[in-house]
């Protein structure tokens, strides 16, 4: 089930989205699989820390996050954030489940290019059995990220429409 906080930050900005509830899965290939959604186009968010603060990087699925890349991409230093440092704010969430919306939980995002060329985003809902799927139109307009290119992995082709 999708948290109250991210249905009400849906229903408060006016959001068009749909939920595709699945079998419960527990990484961003298996939600992708679990939801019928190519890999390449699942939105995989990545907490990380910058200068002390919190942001959110996301990454098609079965890609990571090339830390170097992403420095140079902010101009500051960047690591992958611990769990224990960042839990607290994603509270509403399971953990490893929480939807790339930076102003809902005071973070900025990133997004890496290869997502932002698809005309629809699918990704974890705040629980490991909801995903969220929207125009990235729509995304862009809720969380204002920053694209740049800053994952690595499989050359996949980024399809031009989810089915």
């Amino acid at each position: 089930m999708i948290p109250a906080s991210i249905t009400n930050y849906l229903e408060q900005n006016h959001a068009r989205y749909s939920v595709i509830p699945h079998r419960p899965a527990y990484t961003a290939q298996e939600e992708a699989a679990a939801a019928h959604v190519p890999g390449a186009a699942w939105a995989k968010s990545v907490v990380c820390t910058a200068n002390d603060e919190l942001f959110l990087a996301v990454v098609p699925a079965p890609y990571t996050v090339d830390f170097e890349r992403l420095k140079r991409a902010i101009d500051a230093d960047v690591r992958l954030a611990l769990e224990s440092e960042f839990a607290p704010a994603y509270r509403d969430c399971e953990p490893g489940a929480m939807p790339p919306f930076g102003k809902l939980f005071g973070q900025r995002v990133m997004v890496d290019a290869a997502l932002a060329r698809d005309p629809e985003i699918v990704f974890s809902g705040g629980s490991h059995g909801d995903a969220i799927r929207m125009p990235y139109r729509e995304f862009d307009r809720l969380s204002r990220p920053t694209i740049a290119k800053f994952a690595t992995g499989p050359k996949l082709p980024v399809p031009s429409r989810l089915t």
